[in-house]
């Protein structure tokens, strides 16, 4: 894995991504969370293929900024540049763009860990 690898992720914005979803908010838009998810999605794309099978990627830090409204039925792009390593930290530059215009920027990092220790611990946590 180096820094420049680059990974995409597309939406349609559907009923279950809009922000009226989160509570009484009656507005016919993408979701802050639903988006970062998607800039999640991007960053995973862009490592998948250098992942060891005995590996997890897990998202620990999201830096966004949220900049225009994107209506239901509207395609959303996210795109994420691995921009650096730091052992088993990953530190990604991520952004979105609608059918119109950029609608979001920042930063993502996640880190990657041994598959079987994170798995005990979900299931100390479960058990306990």
């Amino acid at each position: 894995m180096v820094p420049g690898l680059i990974g995409k992720s597309e939406m349609v914005v559907r009923e279950e991504d809009l922000v009226g979803k989160l509570g009484n908010i009656d507005v016919d838009v993408l979701s802050t969370p639903r988006l970062i998810q998607l800039l999640e999605e991007a960053a995973i794309e862009a490592i998948r293929d250098y992942m060891p099978s005995d590996q997890l990627s897990l998202g620990t830090e999201v830096k966004i900024r949220h900049l225009s409204p994107t209506t239901r039925g509207m395609k959303v792009t996210a795109h994420a540049l691995l921009k650096k390593i730091d052992k088993n930290r990953l530190f990604f530059l991520v952004d979105a763009y609608d059918e119109r215009e950029k609608v979001a920027e920042g930063e993502h990092e996640r880190i990657l860990i041994p598959k079987e220790r994170f798995l005990q611990k979900v299931e100390k946590k479960r058990t306990a």
